[in-house]
């Protein structure tokens, strides 16, 4: 089994006559968290999508462990280990928290029940609102849920779309930690415009510009390097 995990080759799609991504190239090395990084518009949640199957590939291919999952259903896609959670969060406003979960779980076995106990220690906010809808959560909470919806499942590898947009940094700060707790057993894609956030969390990150990949390294290189930051993140 070769380390890479995901590997997307000079992929392409449109969104309508939209052409998005116009080229985009990574690899997602198992364990840790790859950032993708980049400036609004520049094509990182349909990236996200288009790995999920929700936008179809017109060009390149996405190989996840070592099979072309290129234009799959969605279903088929999910099956394989992928969660997703997406930048609206996608939880179902009028289920209980505890039915959100229930839904989310593919199956329900003593390895999920153990994901599911240790992701209610994580977030004692799901545990204490188990019965009220998703739709009365804060936003905060609500993040917490679609974040504990994704990982209750066994899966290898979890894409997440801009977890810190619109929350109060003592949310972030939570959030934040709990992707740290959860990178030690599981993969993690993320797309986040928190640049403290990202260079806190991240291994190796990408810079996508324009629909397509313009830089890769080390977060760490990433960090010290004031120049690259501000040409394509806007970060002076």
């Amino acid at each position: 089994m070769s380390n890479s995990l995901l590997k997307l080759d000079q992929v392409e799609a449109y969104i309508q006559k939209f052409h998005i991504l116009q080229g985009v190239s990574f690899d997602v090395k198992r364990g840790g968290v790859t950032v993708l990084l980049g400036r609004n518009g520049a094509g990182k949640t349909t990236t996200l999508r288009t790995i999920m199957g929700l936008n179809q590939v017109s060009k390149g291919t996405i190989t996840y462990n070592d099979e072309n999952i290129g234009n799959l259903p969605t279903h088929q896609i999910a099956n394989k280990g992928i969660g997703y959670v997406p930048e609206d969060q996608g939880i179902f406003s009028d289920l209980t928290v505890g039915e959100n979960m229930r839904v989310a779980m593919k199956k329900e076995d003593e390895g999920t029940t153990k994901r599911m106990e240790w992701v209610l220690e994580l977030f004692p906010d799901l545990k204490k609102f188990w019965k009220k809808p998703g739709g009365a959560l804060s936003g905060g909470q609500k993040q917490m849920l679609a974040i504990a919806r994704a990982y209750v499942n066994e899966n290898e590898l979890l894409l997440i779309d801009e977890p810190s947009k619109g929350l109060a940094p003592i949310i972030v700060d939570k959030v934040t930690e709990s992707i740290e707790q959860m990178k030690e057993d599981t993969t993690i894609l993320l797309v986040e415009q928190n640049f403290m956030m990202a260079s806190k969390i991240g291994n190796q990150f990408f810079i996508i510009d324009d629909g397509k990949t313009v830089h890769e390294g080390q977060m760490e290189e990433l960090k010290q390097d004031k120049l690259l930051m501000k040409k394509y993140l806007g970060i002076a």
